[in-house]
């Protein structure tokens, strides 16, 4: 059996979802290409090819620069520049621009508390607080090039926060707020920080999260901050430290409101934002104003087809890049209305989420396949109980959408109308990469194609292209949100990226591409499993298991097996109200041979409640083996579930 056909086998006798003429010719892509004469999506991606033509090009639409460019870009192996020789800051186009415009008055966030307040800021009210914060860090000393560490929950503050050190040219590191003391200090020291905001506490699922306490553990240990700015949204009593503390209101009150905007090189950095997947030290990704801007700002425009009139609703955390890029960047240089909600998505109920996309109006929701599987575990009804009609466009990042999920999206919340743009990126890239445009015919399950001005390959082990198959997934370089590199650590940055292939960058991720070259995302690359001598993707395994009428989610794992080298164990979670028992343990083995043949067929399933997951949304499998196998579990600070931890102990 090949170990990519369970895919196919979920697929058979579906069709492709193609969209509407009408529809396609009223898209932002589409009206481009027709003023330049483009007539095909084919003749686009061949055009694009082009790189210094058509980021050149594309780059007129969504940033003003403050000097021109003298070149596109500069590829110095492994390290590339864009747009160089222009004088730029991503608030300009941010903010800068908007307040001398109509959407001075617009709505550029709404946001919604845990506990059900809410906050509209326009573009005006934005820029002025920003400004006020970016006088108030000048005045503790905060200059540019200075490092300042930012852990805040969902609430408007983070963005400010982003925006005000992007203002005076300081470089943020954004630090996810549901990480412990440990990852929080890591990312700290290595950043060498000067300053770190945050708050005295946040909602979640009902509680106070004590933000505040977590950095006065961890300062401890991070030598390089002199002062903490602490925004105050629960009213927690906290700890004081005199000299070093500052309260956001006291240090912004009396501030002008005007702040003029550091006019920098586009390639100086504009931010360092720490990722270490699921495994390893965190790295920190270095990206710069110019090209992250040109970047993150044309793929939101085009992807999601983003209408000024439009609400977006991104319903990630800022705390990662899809938040950087699609909550912050790109959507306030588009001069979007965003939402902002700070909470669990399934608190008080289930039905939290439909309830603010009916009560504002979303257009367009952006969200994990791990959140999909979540409601798809509650059903429908919670949906039903709202009117989704607003809805536009449907997207997913984070990890490979299985097609069960992909379709239960499709219909219960898109309600048939709405295309979903599934997107392949990384912290790395800055920007979609793989990805659907609305008049992209779309497969459930596969990203179709990389976008305009990206070029991806499959190449085997032995280094060779593959244009049907799978194999390793690289990109070639460059595209302009790139990273610049890892902060304090070019070695690392090589061995990483570039050390695989000659002038490939490896992405870590395994892939297949099909006979129309649509790509289909594996997992990573040690998440592969070798039964018998074949190997197995254990998302195509996970996906076999979920597209089963009562599993709503599935992690697989390979354990030692004197004979086959791996065995199978799965880990599978029931949808609501459905009872686990040894003839469904049964059925679901059989089910997996139906759909993979029988050498995927697991040889172990447990049920539980729920697995380890990221705050991000992904599935932990590294620390799931590590239970299972009795092994150290490594570095757990990310996980939203710890319990879920112990339960697999439990069950097996």
């Amino acid at each position: 059996m090949s170990e990519s056909t369970s895919i196919d086998v979920l697929l058979k006798e579906r069709r492709v979802f193609d969209p509407s003429e009408e529809f396609v010719e009223q898209t932002n892509v589409k009206r481009w290409m027709n003023k330049r004469g483009i007539k095909s999506y084919d003749e686009l991606l061949e055009k694009a090819k082009d790189l210094k033509w058509f980021w050149g090009e594309v780059s007129k639409d969504v940033v003003e620069w403050y000097k021109p460019y003298q070149k596109v870009f500069e590829w110095n192996e492994p390290y590339a520049k864009w747009f160089i020789g222009a004088k730029y800051n991503i608030v300009h186009d941010a903010l800068d621009k908007h307040v001398k415009t109509y959407r001075k008055n617009k709505v550029a966030y709404i946001f919604e508390g845990e506990p059900g307040d809410v906050r509209k800021l326009t573009y005006r009210d934005l820029y002025v607080e920003v400004n006020k914060l970016a006088n108030g860090l000048k005045s503790i000393g905060i200059k540019k090039g200075d490092r300042v560490g930012i852990y805040l929950p969902m609430i408007p503050e983070l963005p400010i926060s982003m925006l005000a050190c992007a203002k005076i040219g300081a470089i943020h590191t954004v630090v996810f707020s549901g990480f412990s003391v440990g990852g929080l200090q890591k990312r700290i020291s290595d950043s060498e920080a000067k300053a770190l905001i945050t708050c005295d506490g946040f909602y979640r699922r009902g509680k106070i999260v004590p933000l505040k306490s977590q950095v006065d553990e961890c300062l401890g240990a991070c030598h390089s901050v002199e002062h903490v700015i602490i925004y105050r949204r629960s009213m927690e009593e906290i700890q004081w430290k005199e000299e070093r503390d500052h309260w956001w209101h006291a240090l912004t009150e009396g501030q002008p409101t005007e702040c003029p905007t550091e006019k920098l090189d586009a390639n100086d950095t504009l931010y360092i934002l720490y990722t270490s997947g699921t495994t390893g030290e965190p790295k920190g990704v270095i990206s710069a104003h110019g090209g992250y801007a040109v970047g993150t700002a044309l793929t939101l425009k085009w992807v999601f087809d983003m209408k000024d009139e439009d609400i977006w609703w991104c319903a990630a955390d800022i705390g990662w890049v899809t938040g950087h890029s699609y909550i912050v960047y790109a959507p306030l240089i588009l001069g979007a209305t965003s939402v902002i909600y700070e909470g669990a998505p399934d608190y008080p109920n289930p039905n939290r989420w439909w309830k603010i996309v009916e009560k504002y109006g979303v257009n367009i929701l952006y969200t994990s396949p791990t959140a999909i599987r979540m409601h798809m575990r509650y059903g429908e009804k919670w949906a039903n109980k709202h009117d989704l009609s607003s809805l536009r466009l449907l997207g997913s990042v984070g990890e490979t959408i299985n097609p069960e999920a992909w379709m239960w999206y499709y219909k219960h919340i898109g309600k048939e109308r709405c295309q979903i743009m599934d997107t392949w990126w990384q912290t790395e890239t800055g920007s979609f990469v793989i990805s659907p445009l609305p008049i992209t015919p779309l497969k459930p399950g596969s990203p179709t194609r990389p976008l305009p001005g990206f070029t991806a390959e499959v190449y085997d082990e032995g280094g060779k292209p593959i244009k049907e198959g799978g194999g390793d997934l690289y990109l070639l370089p460059s595209w302009p949100a790139m990273l610049g590199g890892l902060y304090k650590a070019p070695e690392r940055y090589v061995k990483t990226y570039w050390s695989k292939l000659p002038h490939m960058y490896l992405t870590g991720d395994k892939a297949r591409r099909d006979e129309d070259g649509y790509f289909w995302i594996q997992g990573r690359a040690d998440d592969i499993l070798k039964v018998a001598g074949h190997r197995i993707g254990n998302y195509e395994i996970e996906s076999a298991l979920v597209s089963h009428k009562k599993v709503a989610e599935a992690v697989v794992i390979g354990k030692p097996h004197e004979i086959k080298g791996e065995s199978i164990v799965a880990f599978v979670v029931l949808k609501e109200g459905e009872k686990p028992d040894d003839t469904l343990r049964k059925e679901l083995r059989e089910h997996v041979g139906r759909e993979m043949g029988k050498l995927a067929r697991p040889d172990e399933v447990w049920f539980v409640k729920d697995v380890p997951k990221t705050r991000s949304g992904k599935i932990m499998r590294r620390v799931v083996k590590a239970r299972v196998l009795g092994a150290p579990l490594g570095d757990i600070s990310t996980l939203r579930n710890p319990e879920a931890v112990d339960e697999i102990a439990f069950a097996t």
